[in-house]
């Protein structure tokens, strides 16, 4: 250790360097944190094995959470260490051989030496098989449940699984060769990926292939690669493991289920005439036994297939011909458990550990830097709500709904865009001042496909103020159903076998190109992001759904915009972990270690979440549920209405707009974010070594007649479908109207600097776009519409209160008479009070509660669409329907909802097919009569 690197004991808050171990050798240093004295300590020697989960019951926002060691690990560790030193006592000649060979950095070239958590990784396989009984002795490492052996080395992202997985099957292969009698190795080996990006990566362990990886790191001595070519490697996708379709043809309709014999033969092809297989499972935390009967709520079906067909298949293949091995490489070798905290089970057969801290401490990897404040308003936890973006109420609720590809993306989402988008800009800078090729990337993983569309859109049409990110040519959409096509697609004939290896893919024009060519396209523009001369080489703006592809190995990624739950740190870090691979790989000569390369993150909440309990905490009874169903019986209080999904108006030929009768627009410059802070994150916690980003001087390219023209082209796109004039005619209308507006009284900013400061101003009105141009197209229409026209749902045009679907509640309620539904469940005392008035009052002949109906009305408030349900729908006697909303306090988003009605309203009522209806507020349980004698006028 170097004599200048221990720390005071007062220790730091800002970490001055934090790559302080060499790659090429253990780790002597690693940081500490206190969670007392919030303060960082470097401390001598390496850190232990284990992972952090956060605080039990922990509500800051700040929890650094627990530590919790892995002793196996810790205690395997020690025994290897010694063992090393010892000279590596009780191998065969093979082995020693292939030591020696790997721990010279002489025999292989300067950029492909070998990593210490490579080494160490092997070594510990190595040690398990071929070390003294005596120096095993008190180890016991668990199994999975199953009849064979797995063992797990717990590898960072980025640190070089793939070569450790060549030396395994090296060390296999060339000692069975070398003695054909021992029984600790096998010259047979399956190699099992999580899918094809994955299985094609693995292409370099065939011995045979063009570049393989013996042959690129020098992993085998000369005189032993014709030993290593007797090898028999199979690499398939898991798919392969999957039994055959019961329907798939009418030969197996007559055959029965698939034999165990008939599905090894099917599923290893050539290698199943083979006995003893050693198995490597990469991405390994897809392969985990489902517990019988388990209750896995918040696990996808498509996880619990994979992990039951992944391992079951394995059972059967271990059944017929003997798995030797199973050796499991992966970064997070969590299982889920299906817990509402989001807690996973670590694999309990983990026997080598060098996790992401270690990893950043040693340089392998990128530093992940999360956004830790910023200038506009915090959430509800006292973090930025850049933080975790789909967290935010005004995100989630817009992102959770089926939405057209141009509607606009909450404010937050475009700010929060701006803000990265600015950072990128200025590493695109740097890059293309180093004369480097390719550009920067940055990659959004949102929720869902509407979501991902909409991005996209934003993008294409200058919606993110990032000129240079809009480029559609260097956007790259990842259609997720595609790519899944892709992935589970037929491995016919084995192709993969000795190293036949797969075509390169169809170059045809596109337009010709079968829908599977299309998805290899697809796959391959993915997989060659940054790489020179490949279809993905000039991509830098990536949007996908849900998760990129596992072993997706760009190494360009500079930012991360995460949108979608993050349920557990398990799905964070394997998120994050798409950013983590580095550019360089070049050692400072000075001190030896590489130099720190870092990935921005908005959106990822890559620190510890809030823990519901422990294993040792003792659920609580279930509560008695009331059953909540709509009764055949009661059918004649059935109540029927327009299931409307727009409300589409006609507007005059001459738009006028009255500047007397248009309401202000209030700005809050408060909630709007222009700068924020990024700091690194070190065993789960963000330290005080911050990265700025500013927006203020991206104000200066927007100019207020740039303003002026962008909301009049949205305004043109909103109400052209309207409009029965010439389009330039309605463009030229919709600028004046624009322009009369912002030269008005009209817009109130607060606080009032920003208002006085023409600068501020535009910078504010371009992130407050959305509500810019909705306010004006709300007064336009109200002064200019000729009549209103209902959109209905295309599916499910009508709706009734007999298609509710039958629910269980723990909520309060009580019985009813006068309503198809069979109780009421009560959200309030107050909406008890008013639900009793409705059964006793003679002018209701039926009524509902809006519980579960999907009785919605879409209203735009803050610049996001938002769905309201108002609490009430009662059919009168006099055969007027009434919408009821139970309302205390007044503000403008009640009002939003209440004008957002009164326009639905006033539609369905002109259709004139579904009768006459009417909304009103209830404000006191004492004026709901009232109500109801007007709502029979």
């Amino acid at each position: 250790m170097r004599a200048d690197a221990s720390v005071s004991p007062a220790g730091t808050r800002t970490i001055p360097e934090l790559i302080i171990n060499s790659p090429y050798a253990a780790p002597e240093e690693h940081w500490s944190y206190d969670r007392e004295t919030r303060l960082f300590h470097r401390l001598p020697g390496r850190r232990p094995a284990g992972f952090v989960r956060a605080t039990p019951h922990a509500q800051g926002f700040d929890d650094p959470g627990v530590f919790v060691e892995l002793p196996l690990v810790n205690q395997i560790r020690g025994r290897v260490a010694e063992w090393r030193a010892a000279g590596y006592a009780g191998v065969s000649g093979t082995t020693r051989r292939l030591l020696e060979h790997w721990r010279d950095p002489e025999q292989r070239p300067s950029d492909r030496r070998l990593f210490f958590c490579q080494l160490e990784a092997i070594e510990t396989m190595l040690w398990l098989a071929e070390a003294p009984a005596a120096a095993r002795q008190g180890v016991k490492i668990p199994g999975d449940g199953g009849a064979f052996v797995r063992h797990c080395a717990k590898m960072a992202t980025g640190t070089g699984k793939t070569a450790v997985m060549a030396m395994l099957i090296a060390w296999q292969v060339c000692n069975k060769v070398a003695q054909p009698q021992d029984a600790r190795f096998s010259k047979y080996i399956f190699v099992v990926a999580p899918g094809l990006t994955v299985k094609n990566r693995l292409q370099v362990l065939l011995p045979a292939g063009e570049r393989n990886f013996y042959q690129e790191f020098g992993l085998v001595p000369a005189g032993m690669l014709d030993q290593l070519r007797q090898a028999r490697i199979l690499i398939a996708n898991w798919h392969a493991l999957m039994p055959l379709d019961p329907a798939a043809g009418p030969k197996v309709r007559k055959l029965g289920p698939e034999s165990d014999e008939a599905f090894v033969r099917r599923a290893l092809g050539e290698l199943a005439s083979g006995r003893n297989i050693v198995v490597i499972n990469d991405e390994a935390h897809h392969a985990w036994r489902v517990a019988p009967k388990s209750q896995m709520k918040g696990v996808s079906k498509e996880e619990i297939e994979e992990a039951t067909q992944w391992v079951g298949g394995l059972d059967r293949i271990h059944k017929r011909r003997d798995i030797l091995r199973c050796y499991d490489l992966t970064a997070t070798p969590f299982a889920p458990t299906g817990r509402a905290s989001g807690e996973e089970t670590l694999f309990g057969w983990v026997v080598s550990d060098f996790g992401l801290s270690d990893a950043i401490e040693s340089g392998l990897v990128k530093t992940p830097r999360v956004v830790v404040r910023d200038d506009g308003r915090t959430a509800a936890t006292f973090r930025s709500r850049l933080y975790h973006l789909y967290g935010d109420p005004e995100v989630k609720d817009d992102v959770n709904r089926k939405a057209e590809p141009h509607e606009p993306l909450p404010r937050l989402l475009v700010n929060a865009y701006d803000l990265l988008g600015k950072d990128w800009l200025e590493t695109r800078k740097l890059w293309r001042k180093a004369k480097l090729k390719t550009p920067p990337v940055m990659i959004t993983v949102a929720n869902r496909t509407e979501t991902a569309a909409r991005i996209q859109y934003a993008f294409a049409h200058g919606k993110i103020h990032i000129e240079e990110l809009c480029d559609v040519q260097r956007i790259l959409h990842i259609d997720s159903r595609v790519l899944a096509k892709a992935e589970a697609r037929e491995e016919a004939g084995q192709a993969e076998m000795f190293g036949e290896g797969e075509s390169e893919g169809d170059e045809r024009e596109p337009a010709r190109l079968s829908k599977k060519d299309q998805a290899e396209l697809l796959r391959r523009t993915v997989d060659t992001i940054g790489r020179k001369g490949e279809p993905g080489e000039q991509i830098q703006n990536v949007i996908s759904v849900g998760m990129l592809s596992e072993g997706w190995d760009a190494r360009t990624v500079t930012h991360i915009f995460g949108l979608r739950a993050f349920s557990s740190q398990l799905l964070c870090e394997q998120v994050v972990g798409r950013g983590l691979r580095r550019t360089e790989y070049d050692v400072d000569p000075g001190s030896g270690r590489f130099r720190p390369e870092y990935v921005n993150i908005f959106g990822v909440p890559f620190t510890f979440l809030p823990h519901e309990g422990g294993d040792d905490v003792i659920p609580p009874p279930p509560e008695p549920k009331t059953r909540v169903e709509a009764l055949a019986e009661r059918q004649a209080l059935a109540i029927t209405w327009p299931n409307v999904v727009r409300v589409d108006h006609e507007l005059t030929r001459r738009l006028v707009l009255d500047m007397a009768k248009v309401k202000p627009l209030y700005l809050d410059a408060a909630a709007t974010a222009t700068r924020a802070e990024l700091a690194p994150i070190l065993e789960g916690k963000a330290f005080a070594q911050l990265s700025r980003i500013d927006l203020e001087d991206l104000a200066r390219r927007f100019r207020t007649q740039k303003i002026i023209f962008e909301a009049a082209a949205d305004l043109y796109a909103q109400m052209q479908g309207a409009w029965k004039g010439g389009r330039e005619w309605l463009l030229g209308q919709l600028v004046a109207l624009v322009e009369q507006f912002m030269a008005s009284d009209k817009i109130r900013i607060e606080p009032a600097l920003f208002e006085r400061d023409p600068l501020r101003r535009r910078l504010l009105l371009t992130f407050h776009m959305t509500e810019l141009v909705q306010h004006i197209a709300d007064a336009v229409r109200c002064e200019n519409s000729e009549r209103l026209r209902l959109e209905f749902d295309r599916e499910r045009p009508i709706h009734s209160t007999a298609d509710m679907p039958t629910w269980y509640t723990s909520r309060p309620c009580h019985t009813t008479e006068r309503s198809q539904i069979s109780v009421c469940v009560f959200d309030s005392g107050w909406e008890a009070t008013e639900a009793f008035l409705l059964e006793m009052d003679e002018r209701v002949e039926a009524w509902a509660k809006n519980d579960h109906l999907g009785f919605e009305v879409l209203y735009h408030f803050a610049g996001v669409t938002r769905k309201y349900r108002p609490d009430f729908l009662i059919r009168l006697r006099s055969g007027a329907m009434l919408v009821l909303e139970v309302k205390g306090q007044e503000t403008p988003e009640a009002r939003a909802k209440r004008a957002a009605l009164e326009e639905w309203v006033r539609a369905v009522n002109a259709d004139g097919r579904w009768g006459r209806w009417a909304a009103a507020v209830s404000r006191h349980p004492k004026d709901l009569e009232g109500l109801l004698a007007g709502g029979c006028d």
